[in-house]
């Protein structure tokens, strides 16, 4: 499936503000950016770095007045989500040691305090993918998916107290509790499809049967049409952009994932 996607952020500048952005995507094993276009207005100086996760960053100070982003890709996908039911559980000792980090408790993802919850969930489930599928039934009937209801993120513990949240929010709840069973889950940032209403998406990758599998507690099947422009262990690690200094929120946010 090729796609084109697109997002544009404008601000309103009051002082020199440092920005790192994270909205190239890259080529990889689910995806193969054929072509793509960042554009900054005013043209400013840009530098770009890879994070400890792997993820494309820009690194620029944004000018006092109007300041935009824009960026977009044409994206060749897989024409099917990749599943694989009593798929292995791998054993912490045999795990590649750059999937370790996503064992461990994270900022919004308590995986410690998620151990008896997560058993009960994924009783009589086949150790392994399984178990993750379990989680993400257990998430889409148990908590409730409201796009919009939260501006900042809530930690596993949060949306587990309040049965509901935005895609980011019931990520982190699924991460907190594969981890809870020594299955290492990443959350994903990025792009879907016909998602409703279109904004930029967030899921969760957990690894079992010696590779990453997609999975995603918001939707009522299996989508294809993700594109991920960032991965790491919670949302701290993948947002669009940080800013540093006096708080500035974009006064315009255009996303727009069409098929080619």
């Amino acid at each position: 499936m090729w796609l084109q996607t697109s997002c544009e952020l404008k601000f309103v500048i009051e002082f020199p503000t440092p920005f790192v952005m994270m909205l190239r995507p890259r080529s990889g094993a689910q995806q193969w950016i054929a072509k793509e276009e960042f554009l900054l207005s005013p043209s400013i100086p840009a530098y770009e770095f890879t994070d400890d996760y792997g993820n494309l960053c820009q690194r620029m100070v944004a000018p006092p007045g109007e300041f935009s982003v824009y960026t977009s890709a044409q994206v060749m996908t897989s024409d099917e989500t990749d599943v694989e039911p009593g798929g292995a559980f791998i054993d912490v000792q045999n795990l590649p040691d750059d999937v370790l980090k996503y064992l461990l408790p994270s900022r919004y993802c308590e995986s410690d305090r998620f151990g008896e919850m997560a058993t009960k969930i994924t009783a009589d489930l086949t150790l392994g993918y399984d178990q993750v599928a379990g989680i993400e039934s257990w998430l889409h009937d148990k908590v409730k998916y409201m796009p919009g209801s939260s501006s900042v993120p809530l930690s596993a513990i949060e949306v587990n107290q309040q049965q509901s949240g935005v895609c980011r929010d019931l990520s982190h709840l699924g991460i907190a509790l594969c981890r809870s069973l020594s299955i290492p889950a990443r959350m994903v940032v990025g792009y879907l499809h016909g998602l409703e209403p279109m904004e930029l998406h967030a899921w969760f990758e957990a690894f079992v049967a010696g590779r990453w599998y997609t999975f995603d507690a918001t939707q009522n099947i299996k989508r294809v049409g993700y594109v991920a422009t960032g991965y790491g262990r919670d949302a701290a690690d993948v947002a669009i952009y940080n800013q540093f200094g006096p708080p500035v929120f974009p006064t315009l946010q255009t996303v727009t994932v069409d098929k080619v």
